[in-house]
Protein backbone atom coordinates (compact mmCIF):
# COMPACT_ATOMS: atom_id res chain seq x y z
CA UNK A 1 0.00 0.00 0.00
CA UNK A 2 1.14 3.76 -1.05
CA UNK A 3 0.59 6.44 0.96
CA UNK A 4 1.31 10.29 1.29
CA UNK A 5 1.01 12.01 4.61
CA UNK A 6 0.12 15.49 4.02
CA UNK A 7 1.37 17.79 6.85
CA UNK A 8 0.44 21.19 8.12
CA UNK A 9 3.38 22.66 10.31
CA UNK A 10 0.77 24.56 12.37
CA UNK A 11 -0.62 20.99 13.76
CA UNK A 12 2.84 20.15 14.49
CA UNK A 13 3.33 23.12 16.34
CA UNK A 14 0.68 22.80 18.32
CA UNK A 15 0.95 19.00 18.78
CA UNK A 16 4.31 18.43 19.14
CA UNK A 17 6.06 15.19 18.10
CA UNK A 18 2.68 14.04 16.74
CA UNK A 19 4.33 14.07 12.92
CA UNK A 20 7.11 11.65 13.81
CA UNK A 21 4.92 9.06 15.99
CA UNK A 22 2.15 8.93 13.10
CA UNK A 23 4.64 8.97 10.14
CA UNK A 24 6.43 5.93 11.97
CA UNK A 25 3.41 4.20 12.77
CA UNK A 26 2.38 4.51 9.27
CA UNK A 27 5.82 3.53 8.00
CA UNK A 28 5.08 0.32 9.08
CA UNK A 29 2.02 -0.13 7.42
CA UNK A 30 2.68 1.58 4.25
CA UNK A 31 4.95 2.62 1.57
CA UNK A 32 5.34 6.01 3.01
CA UNK A 33 5.61 9.88 1.74
CA UNK A 34 5.75 12.65 3.77
CA UNK A 35 5.11 16.10 2.42
CA UNK A 36 4.78 19.31 5.13
CA UNK A 37 2.75 21.71 2.87
CA UNK A 38 4.61 25.41 2.39
CA UNK A 39 2.00 27.84 1.39
CA UNK A 40 -2.05 28.00 1.28
CA UNK A 41 -2.83 25.28 -1.86
CA UNK A 42 0.01 23.06 -1.37
CA UNK A 43 -1.88 20.61 0.11
CA UNK A 44 -4.18 20.32 -3.05
CA UNK A 45 -1.19 20.05 -5.38
CA UNK A 46 -0.07 17.13 -3.42
CA UNK A 47 -3.11 15.68 -3.40
CA UNK A 48 -3.77 15.98 -7.19
CA UNK A 49 -0.60 14.36 -7.94
CA UNK A 50 -1.09 11.49 -5.35
CA UNK A 51 -4.35 10.72 -7.40
CA UNK A 52 -2.49 11.19 -11.07
CA UNK A 53 0.31 8.85 -9.23
CA UNK A 54 -2.69 6.27 -8.09
CA UNK A 55 -1.63 5.74 -4.38
CA UNK A 56 -3.55 4.27 -2.15
CA UNK A 57 -4.36 6.71 0.90
CA UNK A 58 -3.68 10.59 1.42
CA UNK A 59 -3.22 11.21 5.29
CA UNK A 60 -4.22 14.81 6.77
CA UNK A 61 -2.37 15.74 9.58
CA UNK A 62 -3.94 19.16 10.25
CA UNK A 63 -7.19 21.21 10.64
CA UNK A 64 -10.26 21.67 8.54
CA UNK A 65 -8.70 23.83 5.86
CA UNK A 66 -6.25 21.15 5.55
CA UNK A 67 -8.37 18.78 4.88
CA UNK A 68 -10.50 20.79 2.24
CA UNK A 69 -7.54 21.37 0.17
CA UNK A 70 -6.76 17.73 0.05
CA UNK A 71 -10.48 16.84 -1.12
CA UNK A 72 -9.86 19.50 -3.58
CA UNK A 73 -6.96 17.82 -5.20
CA UNK A 74 -8.18 13.87 -4.64
CA UNK A 75 -11.15 15.39 -6.57
CA UNK A 76 -9.92 18.04 -9.05
CA UNK A 77 -11.21 16.05 -11.64
CA UNK A 78 -14.10 14.85 -10.30
CA UNK A 79 -15.21 11.89 -8.32
CA UNK A 80 -14.31 8.46 -10.06
CA UNK A 81 -12.76 4.89 -9.13
CA UNK A 82 -9.38 4.21 -8.48
CA UNK A 83 -8.96 7.88 -6.58
CA UNK A 84 -7.06 7.63 -3.04
CA UNK A 85 -8.72 7.32 0.02
CA UNK A 86 -8.82 10.32 2.73
CA UNK A 87 -7.98 9.92 6.16
CA UNK A 88 -7.81 12.49 8.58
CA UNK A 89 -5.57 12.99 12.01
CA UNK A 90 -7.16 16.05 13.24
CA UNK A 91 -4.35 18.64 13.90
CA UNK A 92 -6.51 21.92 14.05
CA UNK A 93 -8.93 23.78 16.22
CA UNK A 94 -12.04 22.96 15.61
CA UNK A 95 -11.48 19.80 13.29
CA UNK A 96 -15.09 19.55 12.19
CA UNK A 97 -15.20 17.19 9.23
CA UNK A 98 -13.23 14.32 11.81
CA UNK A 99 -15.81 14.91 14.36
CA UNK A 100 -18.43 14.89 12.09
CA UNK A 101 -17.13 11.12 11.02
CA UNK A 102 -16.96 10.05 14.88
CA UNK A 103 -12.81 10.42 15.04
CA UNK A 104 -11.45 11.30 18.33
CA UNK A 105 -10.34 14.61 19.02
CA UNK A 106 -7.01 13.83 20.12
CA UNK A 107 -4.38 13.49 17.14
CA UNK A 108 -2.85 10.34 19.34
CA UNK A 109 -6.05 8.28 19.21
CA UNK A 110 -7.03 9.30 16.31
CA UNK A 111 -3.48 7.87 15.03
CA UNK A 112 -4.39 4.89 16.47
CA UNK A 113 -7.72 4.30 14.91
CA UNK A 114 -6.43 5.31 11.83
CA UNK A 115 -3.87 2.63 11.71
CA UNK A 116 -6.10 0.11 12.73
CA UNK A 117 -8.78 0.87 10.29
CA UNK A 118 -5.73 0.66 7.56
CA UNK A 119 -4.96 -3.00 8.84
CA UNK A 120 -8.72 -4.21 8.21
CA UNK A 121 -9.58 -2.02 5.01
CA UNK A 122 -11.92 -0.44 7.11
CA UNK A 123 -13.50 3.02 5.42
CA UNK A 124 -16.78 4.87 4.42
CA UNK A 125 -18.01 6.44 1.43
CA UNK A 126 -19.23 9.75 1.98
CA UNK A 127 -21.07 12.15 -0.52
CA UNK A 128 -19.76 15.74 -0.25
CA UNK A 129 -21.11 19.01 -1.87
CA UNK A 130 -19.83 21.72 -4.19
CA UNK A 131 -20.22 25.36 -4.37
CA UNK A 132 -19.35 26.45 -8.03
CA UNK A 133 -16.31 24.69 -8.18
CA UNK A 134 -14.94 24.37 -4.95
CA UNK A 135 -15.68 20.70 -2.71
CA UNK A 136 -16.90 20.85 0.87
CA UNK A 137 -16.83 18.25 3.40
CA UNK A 138 -19.22 19.68 6.01
CA UNK A 139 -20.72 22.93 5.37
CA UNK A 140 -20.79 26.27 3.37
CA UNK A 141 -22.25 29.78 4.10
CA UNK A 142 -23.50 33.07 1.98
CA UNK A 143 -23.58 36.40 3.97
CA UNK A 144 -23.27 36.65 7.36
CA UNK A 145 -22.03 33.16 8.46
CA UNK A 146 -19.76 33.81 5.73
CA UNK A 147 -18.45 37.65 6.88
CA UNK A 148 -18.45 36.05 10.07
CA UNK A 149 -15.38 33.33 9.18
CA UNK A 150 -13.70 36.42 7.26
CA UNK A 151 -13.87 38.18 10.61
CA UNK A 152 -11.74 35.50 12.26
CA UNK A 153 -9.62 34.84 9.37
CA UNK A 154 -8.51 38.47 9.74
CA UNK A 155 -7.61 38.03 13.42
CA UNK A 156 -6.24 35.21 13.15
CA UNK A 157 -3.69 36.71 10.26
CA UNK A 158 -2.79 38.98 13.41
CA UNK A 159 -1.79 36.32 15.38
CA UNK A 160 -5.20 35.78 17.38
CA UNK A 161 -5.44 31.79 17.86
CA UNK A 162 -8.99 31.04 16.80
CA UNK A 163 -11.25 29.88 19.79
CA UNK A 164 -15.18 29.12 20.46
CA UNK A 165 -14.42 32.96 21.75
CA UNK A 166 -12.95 34.09 19.09
CA UNK A 167 -15.95 32.81 16.67
CA UNK A 168 -18.65 34.49 19.36
CA UNK A 169 -17.69 37.75 19.36
CA UNK A 170 -17.04 37.94 16.13
CA UNK A 171 -20.31 36.72 15.14
CA UNK A 172 -21.93 39.36 17.67
CA UNK A 173 -20.44 42.46 15.77
CA UNK A 174 -21.16 41.07 12.17
CA UNK A 175 -24.70 41.08 13.45
CA UNK A 176 -25.01 43.71 15.21
CA UNK A 177 -22.52 46.02 12.82
CA UNK A 178 -24.04 44.83 10.20
CA UNK A 179 -26.03 47.15 7.48
CA UNK A 180 -27.89 44.95 5.66
CA UNK A 181 -29.10 42.56 8.27
CA UNK A 182 -32.31 43.96 8.24
CA UNK A 183 -33.43 43.00 5.03
CA UNK A 184 -33.24 40.02 2.31
CA UNK A 185 -30.74 40.42 0.15
CA UNK A 186 -30.25 36.71 -1.30
CA UNK A 187 -32.52 34.99 -3.12
CA UNK A 188 -32.92 30.96 -3.32
CA UNK A 189 -33.61 29.10 -6.25
CA UNK A 190 -34.63 25.72 -6.43
CA UNK A 191 -35.48 23.98 -9.57
CA UNK A 192 -39.64 23.24 -9.37
CA UNK A 193 -40.36 26.06 -7.12
CA UNK A 194 -41.04 30.15 -6.81
CA UNK A 195 -37.93 31.85 -5.73
CA UNK A 196 -37.55 33.14 -1.94
CA UNK A 197 -35.49 35.76 -0.44
CA UNK A 198 -33.58 34.87 2.64
CA UNK A 199 -30.90 36.68 4.36
CA UNK A 200 -28.79 33.97 5.57
CA UNK A 201 -27.99 31.12 3.67
CA UNK A 202 -25.80 27.84 5.15
CA UNK A 203 -25.53 24.67 3.68
CA UNK A 204 -24.47 21.56 5.47
CA UNK A 205 -23.25 18.20 4.05
CA UNK A 206 -23.27 16.61 7.97
CA UNK A 207 -24.94 16.79 11.43
CA UNK A 208 -23.52 17.68 13.99
CA UNK A 209 -20.87 20.75 13.46
CA UNK A 210 -19.64 22.72 15.03
CA UNK A 211 -16.81 25.79 15.95
CA UNK A 212 -17.66 26.20 19.70
CA UNK A 213 -15.06 23.93 21.01
CA UNK A 214 -17.31 20.65 21.78
CA UNK A 215 -20.90 21.76 21.51
CA UNK A 216 -22.65 20.95 18.30
CA UNK A 217 -24.19 23.53 15.89
CA UNK A 218 -27.15 21.76 14.58
CA UNK A 219 -29.03 24.29 12.14
CA UNK A 220 -29.31 20.98 9.58
CA UNK A 221 -30.19 18.01 12.13
CA UNK A 222 -31.43 15.84 8.46
CA UNK A 223 -28.08 16.52 7.71
CA UNK A 224 -25.84 13.61 5.99
CA UNK A 225 -22.85 11.90 4.51
CA UNK A 226 -25.43 9.62 3.02
CA UNK A 227 -27.98 12.12 1.23
CA UNK A 228 -27.95 15.30 -0.85
CA UNK A 229 -27.39 18.64 0.39
CA UNK A 230 -29.58 20.19 3.14
CA UNK A 231 -30.22 24.28 3.92
CA UNK A 232 -30.72 26.10 6.92
CA UNK A 233 -31.90 29.76 5.99
CA UNK A 234 -33.59 33.06 7.54
CA UNK A 235 -36.17 35.43 5.64
CA UNK A 236 -34.49 38.13 8.32
CA UNK A 237 -32.37 39.00 10.99
CA UNK A 238 -34.21 40.31 13.87
CA UNK A 239 -32.64 40.38 16.73
CA UNK A 240 -35.59 38.46 19.06
CA UNK A 241 -36.33 35.67 16.30
CA UNK A 242 -32.40 35.19 15.77
CA UNK A 243 -32.02 34.77 19.00
CA UNK A 244 -34.83 32.59 19.45
CA UNK A 245 -33.49 30.77 16.33
CA UNK A 246 -30.07 30.73 17.37
CA UNK A 247 -31.37 28.35 20.85
CA UNK A 248 -32.94 25.92 18.18
CA UNK A 249 -29.80 24.97 16.91
CA UNK A 250 -27.82 24.77 19.53
CA UNK A 251 -30.63 22.66 21.30
CA UNK A 252 -29.87 18.58 22.46
CA UNK A 253 -33.04 18.33 20.12
CA UNK A 254 -33.01 20.56 17.42
CA UNK A 255 -35.81 21.59 15.59
CA UNK A 256 -35.07 24.72 13.35
CA UNK A 257 -38.94 26.42 12.90
CA UNK A 258 -40.69 29.40 12.94
CA UNK A 259 -42.25 31.47 9.95
CA UNK A 260 -38.46 33.54 9.41
CA UNK A 261 -36.92 29.57 8.84
CA UNK A 262 -36.52 28.34 5.12
CA UNK A 263 -34.98 24.71 5.40
CA UNK A 264 -34.36 21.99 2.44
CA UNK A 265 -33.58 18.73 3.13
CA UNK A 266 -31.95 15.95 0.25
CA UNK A 267 -31.35 18.66 -2.38
CA UNK A 268 -29.19 17.59 -5.61
CA UNK A 269 -28.79 21.17 -6.69
CA UNK A 270 -29.95 24.67 -5.76
CA UNK A 271 -28.74 28.47 -6.19
CA UNK A 272 -28.41 31.06 -3.82
CA UNK A 273 -28.08 34.86 -6.13
CA UNK A 274 -26.81 38.33 -4.60
CA UNK A 275 -28.34 41.37 -5.23
CA UNK A 276 -24.39 42.55 -3.91
CA UNK A 277 -20.94 40.63 -3.84
CA UNK A 278 -21.67 38.81 -0.55
CA UNK A 279 -19.01 36.71 1.27
CA UNK A 280 -18.56 32.93 0.86
CA UNK A 281 -17.03 30.22 3.03
CA UNK A 282 -16.40 26.53 2.77
CA UNK A 283 -15.62 24.63 5.11
CA UNK A 284 -14.24 27.99 7.50
CA UNK A 285 -12.37 29.20 4.32
CA UNK A 286 -13.39 32.55 2.83
CA UNK A 287 -13.52 32.33 -0.77
CA UNK A 288 -14.16 36.19 -1.82
CA UNK A 289 -17.27 37.46 -2.57
CA UNK A 290 -20.06 35.82 -4.97
CA UNK A 291 -23.18 37.42 -6.94
CA UNK A 292 -24.15 33.83 -7.37
CA UNK A 293 -23.60 30.46 -5.85
CA UNK A 294 -24.80 26.76 -7.32
CA UNK A 295 -24.71 24.28 -4.79
CA UNK A 296 -23.97 20.72 -5.62
CA UNK A 297 -24.57 17.38 -4.18
CA UNK A 298 -22.13 14.49 -4.93
CA UNK A 299 -23.14 10.87 -3.37
CA UNK A 300 -20.38 8.63 -2.83
CA UNK A 301 -17.94 10.81 -3.83
CA UNK A 302 -15.00 9.74 -1.95
CA UNK A 303 -13.85 7.02 0.42
CA UNK A 304 -12.63 7.89 3.88
CA UNK A 305 -10.71 5.67 5.95
CA UNK A 306 -12.32 5.22 9.34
Amino acid sequence: MRALLVVNPKATATTPGVRDVLAHALASETKLDVVQTEARGHATSLARQAATDGLDVVVALGGDGTVNEVVNGLLADGPRGGLPALAVVPGGNANVFARALGLPSSPVEATSQLLEALRTDRRRTVGLGQADDRWFTFCAGLGLDAQVVRRVERRRAGGTKASPALFVRQGLREFFLSSGRRCAPLTLQVPGADDQHIALALVCNSDPWTYLGPRPVRPCPTASFDTGLDLFALRSLGTASTLRHLRQILSSRPRPRGRAVVSLHDCDAFTVACEQPMALQVDGDDLGDRTKVVFRAFPAALDVVV
